[in-house]
């Protein structure tokens, strides 16, 4: 059973992501000050609405003093994810108008180095129909999380890590983007000459990339559809990183172990051939998300080492703590 001390140390913890969302936010609105960009205001309704409403319901709960925490920390923490998965893919696409030069040759030059052959790969797969589905399953499996692992967490009353989980995530993502915005690349399909029969195999978060990136960096697109972005960073993957985030955040949850191994070690394996990545892709995608995770626990027991006097000797309002 949580403790008052972990439901306060979760909710402050929770009450300290709002900073680099902040953050975010702050970097997209002078982006967009500064360069040629701009957002369609319409497509901003939907999601922000969403983590509005969330974010507000968690915060009535705080206030009313409800008994269970649950509300608070689960709708809380899904408002903030949500806010993530909206501020950074434009963040990306700004960031991708640098327009360095591309390392596909490099990264693939690294796989070989490594003794790994992404058209073997490919044609592995490619060649055993019975196996495709299972790629484009998997690749999907990003999308899920954004409410599973909020419910999952808080159901299980893992609420500091569902708050370690969701900076973990902020983290990785701002990581994984300066890292692309340095090291850009358009991804293994491109750089070998490999179309799929889309009628047998559609890679469709790849063929997003094919399509946005070059026009991101030719400077012929600059209007961005919220609802309409896809993921255009190649290294590190966030796929993989995504998968180890998701692993980790459900690990502690018994029952979730099998079910969780099962569908991330399935998104690790069809990124590759599912994203167009390279195999440094994944494994670079793999220890950032790893550092991320010791960063956002460290940084979590750093900022909460004074939690330990009782509740109402708090500094932070009584009524703004959830109560368990």
């Amino acid at each position: 059973m949580m403790t008052d001390h972990e439901a306060q140390v979760a909710w402050r913890l929770f009450t300290l992501n709002w900073i680099p969302l902040g953050l975010m936010g702050l970097t997209l609105a002078l982006c967009l000050a500064l360069t040629g960009f701009s957002i369609r205001p319409e497509s901003l309704l939907l999601p922000f609405g969403a983590a509005a409403l969330f974010g507000g319901v968690a915060y009535v709960y705080a206030l009313a003093r409800r008994r269970d925490a649950l509300v608070s920390f689960m709708l809380g923490s899904t408002a903030q994810l949500v806010l993530i998965a909206v501020l950074m893919p434009p963040l990306t696409y700004i960031a991708a108008a640098a327009g360095l030069p591309m390392q596909d040759a490099n990264l693939a030059h690294l796989d070989r180095m490594l003794g790994l052959d992404w058209r073997a790969y490919f044609n592995f797969i490619y060649d055993r129909p019975a196996l495709i589905p299972y790629m484009s399953l998997g690749y999907a499996m990003i999308v899920w999380p954004m409410f599973g692992i909020p419910i999952v967490l808080g159901m299980a009353r893992q609420y500091r890590r569902l708050q370690q989980f969701t900076l973990a995530c902020a983290l990785t993502l701002i990581v994984t983007t300066v890292i692309s915005t340095l090291l850009p690349a358009i991804g293994t399909y491109y750089e070998y000459g490999i179309m799929p029969d889309l009628s047998k195999f559609n890679p469709g978060g790849y063929l997003v990339q094919l399509q946005d990136l070059p026009l991101v960096r030719d400077g012929s697109l600059r209007v961005l559809d919220i609802m309409q972005l896809g993921g255009i960073i190649t290294f590190p993957s966030f796929h993989a990183a995504a998968a180890v985030l998701f692993l980790w955040a459900l690990w502690s949850v018994w029952w979730m172990r099998p079910l969780a191994l099962i569908a991330n070690v399935g998104m690790l394996l069809a990124t590759p051939m599912a994203g167009g990545h390279y195999f440094v892709d994944v494994f670079a995608g793999i220890a950032v998300a790893v550092l991320a995770i010791a960063a956002a626990k460290r940084l979590g027991a750093r900022l909460t080492q004074g939690v330990r006097a009782p509740l109402a000797a708090m500094s932070m309002p009584e009524a703004a703590v959830p109560a368990e």
